[in-house]
C-alpha cells in the first residue's frame, strides 16, 4: 500500500492534472477534444489496476475477528451512507448532479490507501487487510441499490441499467485483474511479484491524474459555470469528516476497542474509495462533468484530513500510554540501607 509520501504525491498529481486539463480545455479545444476521447480507455485501465492490486488471501481470517468486522461493516455500509445522504441533501438537494457526485464520494469506503494511514497511526494493519476485499465486494453490490434509494428520484436513474453497466464495464477488469494477480503470484518469485505490485501501486495515481486531466479538458466550461458550488462541496465534505470521526470515537468507546482496532476503525470509516467511484461514475453517468467534479474535490480534501487523523490518533495513544505508566518508585535511602557497624 502507498505510504504517506506517495499519498502526498497523489494529491500533487491531482492538482497538476486539474490545472493542466483546465488550461488545455480553455485554450486548446482541438487537443481537449482528443483528450476527452481517452476517458473510457483510462477508466478500464484504472479499474483493472485497482483490481490487480487487491489480494483476497486474508479472507480466511474473518472468523477470528468477526466482532470488529461486523462493527466496521455496519458502520461503513449502513450508518455512513445515511450520514452521507443527510449531508448531501442538506447542502445540495437543489443541484441534483453535484448532489449525486458528492453522495457517491461519501458512501464508498476506501479499499487501498486507508491501510497506509492505519500503519502510520500504528493501527491493526493485518486486520485492515481483511477489510479490503469485504469493502470492495460490498460496495460494488450495493452501488446500484444506494443510487436507487438516494438518487433515483432526483435524476431518474434506473437501477437495472446501472447494474448492467457495472456488469459490462467491471466484470472483465475484475476477473482479469484477480486472475492476473494469482497467476503472477504463483509463477513469479515473491520478490519480483512484490516489485510488480509496488509498480502498479505507484502507477495508479498517474492513471487517475490522466483521467482527471481528460475530464477537465473536455468539460472545463461546464465546471467553471458552476464554480460557486465549490465552497458548498468543501463545507459538506468537511462536515462529513467530522461526523465520521465522532461516530468512530463513539463506537470505539462503546465496544471498548483496543487502540490498534480503534485506529483502524477511524481510518476505514474516514477514507473514501474515490478512484474506483470515479471509474464507476464515469461509466454509469457518461458526459456528466459536474458529478465527476464533486468526486474530485472530495479526493483533494481527503489526504490532509487523513494526515490530521493520524496525528490525533498518535497523540491520543501517547497520552493513554503516559497515563498507564506508573510513577517511578521511590529510591531507598542509602544511609538506611547500610547496616550499622
Amino acid at each position: 500500500m502507498r505510504h504517506l509520501l506517495s499519498n502526498s504525491g497523489s494529491t500533487i498529481i491531482l492538482l497538476v492534472a486539474i490545472l493542466l486539463g483546465s488550461l488545455i480545455g480553455h485554450y486548446a479545444p482541438a487537443p481537449a477534444s482528443i483528450m476527452d476521447s481517452y476517458v473510457d480507455p483510462l477508466i478500464l485501465a484504472l479499474v483493472s489496476l485497482l483490481f490487480f492490486e487487491i489480494s483476497f488471501q486474508k479472507f480466511s481470517s474473518t472468523r477470528k475477528n468477526l466482532s470488529f468486522l461486523t462493527i466496521a461493516w455496519v458502520t461503513n455500509f449502513l450508518f455512513i451512507p445515511l450520514i452521507g445522504w443527510g449531508i448531501a441533501s442538506l447542502f445540495l438537494s437543489g443541484k441534483p448532479l453535484i448532489y449525486t457526485g458528492l453522495l457517491i464520494y461519501l458512501i464508498a469506503p476506501c479499499t487501498d490507501w486507508f491501510l497506509g494511514f492505519t500503519r502510520l497511526a500504528k493501527g491493526n494493519v493485518v486486520l485492515g487487510s481483511v477489510l479490503i476485499p469485504i469493502n470492495l465486494i460490498t460496495q460494488l453490490i450495493l452501488f446500484p441499490i444506494y443510487l436507487a434509494l438516494f438518487v433515483g428520484e432526483k435524476s431518474g436513474i434506473d437501477a437495472s441499467a446501472i447494474a448492467s453497466t457495472i456488469w459490462n464495464w467491471f466484470l472483465i477488469p475484475f476477473v482479469s485483474g484477480i486472475v492476473l494477480h494469482q497467476i503472477f503470484k504463483k509463477a513469479l518469485p515473491a520478490a519480483l511479484f512484490a516489485k510488480i505490485l509496488s509498480f502498479v501501486s505507484s502507477l495508479i495515481p498517474f492513471v487517475i491524474g490522466a483521467l482527471v486531466a481528460c475530464i477537465f479538458a473536455g468539460n472545463i466550461t461546464t465546471i467553471l459555470d458552476n464554480i460557486s458550488t465549490l465552497s458548498i462541496i468543501l463545507q459538506a465534505v468537511f462536515l462529513f469528516f467530522i461526523a465520521t470521526y465522532l461516530l468512530s470515537e463513539f463506537l470505539a468507546r462503546r465496544f471498548q476497542l483496543a487502540y490498534p482496532e480503534r485506529a483502524l476503525l477511524t481510518m476505514t470509516t474516514s477514507a473514501r474509495n474515490a478512484p474506483l467511484m470515479l471509474g464507476l461514475t464515469t461509466a454509469v453517468f457518461p458526459d456528466q462533468p459536474l458529478i465527476y467534479a464533486a468526486l474530485i474535490i472530495g479526493m483533494l480534501i481527503e489526504f490532509p484530513h487523513l494526515a490530521t487523523l493520524k496525528h490525533l490518533l498518535l497523540r491520543q495513544k501517547n497520552l493513554s500510554n503516559s497515563e498507564k505508566t506508573p510513577s517511578a518508585s521511590p529510591q531507598p535511602n542509602n544511609k538506611e540501607a547500610i547496616p550499622s557497624a
